[in-house]
């Protein structure tokens, strides 16, 4: 699967700037992962923290970039980034959510209020080409989960590119 087509709308140094796929994923090696939504409890005490603690790891394993995509807006990505003090996993506000929908991980939360938002996963792209996902179980539209934070950590990502590395 080749990830869709976006232009990310980025909000940097209070000027708006179009992020596109293409110079995100075309010639790299990158980690993604994608996430329920900025400020939520998994989302911020689990995920994020843990992908950037281990950025230079991941990167080490011939990773050229790490992204985090959410459904949200771009002063919600960058004001969740500056209070988590995120220096080096580059947030991507998937706003609209079209990004998430055309991946197939756009999914309803309706228990929390949320409306719509991405269901919790990873993934590997190589020059756009995903070669490796980890989708979190029982993908649904009705908040008929617990939240599950198992196949979309770090550490499960940092073993699978230590398993293609070495």
């Amino acid at each position: 699967m080749i990830v869709p087509d976006k232009v990310f709308k980025m909000r940097v140094n209070h000027d708006w700037e179009d992020l596109t796929t293409d110079e995100i994923f075309k010639d790299k090696r990158v980690v993604v992962f994608s996430l329920p939504g900025a400020f939520t409890p998994t989302c911020s005490s689990k995920q994020l923290p843990s992908y950037e603690e281990n950025y230079d790891l991941i990167r080490s394993l011939g990773v050229h970039e790490v992204y985090c995509i959410s459904v949200n807006d771009a002063f919600t990505m960058n004001a969740w980034g500056e209070n988590l003090n995120i220096k080096k996993v580059k947030l991507l506000p998937d706003g609209d959510g079209s990004f998430t929908r055309d991946m197939n991980m756009l999914v309803n939360k309706p228990l929390q209020g949320f409306g719509m938002r991405s269901w919790r996963y990873s993934m590997v792209c190589e020059n756009r080409r995903i070669t490796a996902q980890f989708i979190e179980p029982g993908l649904n539209n009705r908040s008929l989960d617990d939240d599950p934070y198992i196949e979309s950590t770090a550490e499960k990502m940092i073993e699978h590119l230590r398993n293609e590395v070495f």
